[in-house]
């Protein structure tokens, strides 16, 4: 078997925007908010529309660079074929580790609200496993799956903002020195920058989705075309779903109660008074968190396919399988990891040490955006700018243990990869 052999172009747009959204509704909405207002408060709206900038800097520079390089990989390819083959490295050595830890995440979040307590590493576990088959046998049905996962997401969060609406407003936790009309929301003025940058950076962990469509792109029909579209679409619709559960969240809690909960969104329904609404919410988070799971599976392994063609994985994983037409051996290792993970790890940890390597990943998506040609240009240049130093400003505020972990990870990547290119010769 060639570990050349191409993918198959299976994706339309709608299979595209799906996945997009598959990877970034769930893990925001129900794995970041509650950490986000722990740190920020009421900042943690300021946080929300900081991290969605940046996201449509770094998406507008991932929708350039898919167009021109429309092949697996992501920034991995990007950044070898515009900046050189160590940055490239880097970039695709911070994806697969951020995004792995996004893995965990997932799982554990939809064993939180899907199982009781004490069962939820390994029924976590079980949800890897099983996604990892879905994924086996071929990305349509990945991309059926995720529809379906989305569809049902979308509904229960329909019933959270309706319920949370019908709630009184929470009192008691109000600032008035720069608040708005209505009462309840904080000015910048009131807020500490720390915290809502920690929150823009933990929030932006929900962002990162929209990177599964350009690591596809050798599955994707005109991946020129479908590409920017698919990423922009996605990105745009998330904006929207977050922006109005975060409202809702916090109008109907109050920033203490949400930062406290560990299933902020069935607080928020039951607040509403409809008790059929708590088994529904906790359905649709179950849901959403494998949707993510599921995405975030054939995005790591579409990169590692990628790393392991050009040997900056062990060439093993470079594997198409002949009949399904996927890089089996690179999710099946994947697998293996991610399961071991969850059975070490807790969702907060996880998710900052994850938004680490993700945000290093776009940092060097917008720098090899940077370099391109005028004619391969869909976008100012001043965007890229605001996307790297945005990503940088993020990083720096992360949880410092996250940090600390992030860069030793990254080191030793480094490290490894210029040990083994020297024993080569290379």
């Amino acid at each position: 078997m060639s570990s050349n052999s191409p993918l198959a172009r299976r994706l339309g747009l709608g299979d595209a925007v799906f996945l997009g959204l598959g990877s970034m509704i769930g893990a925001g909405v129900f794995a970041v908010f509650a950490p986000a207002a722990a740190v920020a408060g009421w900042g943690l709206l300021a946080g929300l529309a900081i991290a969605a900038v940046i996201a449509y800097c770094n998406a507008t520079a991932s929708a350039q660079l898919a167009a021109r390089y429309p092949a697996s990989g992501g920034t991995y390819l990007y950044g070898r074929e515009r900046l050189g083959d160590t940055w490239g490295f880097a970039a695709g050595w911070s994806f697969v580790i951020g995004k792995t830890a996004s893995c965990a995440a997932m799982a554990l979040t939809f064993a939180a609200y899907a199982t009781p307590a004490g069962w939820d590493k390994p029924v976590a576990a079980l949800a890897v496993a099983c996604l990892v088959a879905v994924n086996y046998f071929g990305v349509t049905r990945t991309a059926f799956l995720t529809r379906i996962l989305v569809v049902a997401s979308l509904i229960a969060l329909a019933v959270v903002v309706a319920a949370g609406l019908s709630a009184p407003a929470a009192s008691g936790e109000v600032v008035s020195a720069g608040a708005m009309p209505g009462g309840w929301m904080p000015g910048v003025a009131d807020l500490g920058l720390y915290g809502v940058l920690q929150s823009a950076g933990l929030i932006f962990f929900a962002f990162a989705g929209y990177a599964r469509i350009a690591t596809m792109g050798e599955e994707v029909t005109d991946p020129a075309r479908t590409i920017p579209r698919a990423i922009l679409l996605a990105l745009a619709v998330t904006v929207l779903v977050y922006a109005t559960v975060a409202v809702v969240a916090l109008r109907t809690l109050g920033p203490g109660a949400l930062g406290a909960s560990a299933a902020p969104l069935v607080d928020v329904a039951a607040a509403g008074g409809w008790d059929w609404t708590a088994p529904v919410v906790r359905v649709g988070a179950a849901l959403a968190s494998l949707g993510a799971l599921l995405a975030l599976i054939a995005g790591i392994g579409r990169t590692s396919l990628a790393m392991a063609r050009e040997g900056d994985l062990p060439r093993f994983l470079a594997a198409v399988h002949p009949r399904y037409r996927v890089p089996h051996r690179a999710e099946l290792t994947l697998g293996v990891i991610v399961v071991a993970l969850v059975l070490l790890v807790d969702v907060r940890g996880a998710i900052a040490f994850s938004s680490f390597g993700v945000l290093l990943y776009y940092f060097v998506a917008n720098l090899a955006a940077f370099t391109q040609e005028r004619a391969d240009r869909r976008f100012p240049r001043w965007l890229q700018v605001l996307g790297m130093c945005g990503c940088l400003v993020l990083v720096a505020t992360l949880p410092p243990v996250g940090i600390l972990i992030g860069v030793a990870v990254l080191a030793v990547g480094i490290g490894g990869r210029f040990l083994a290119h020297r024993s080569r010769g290379v």
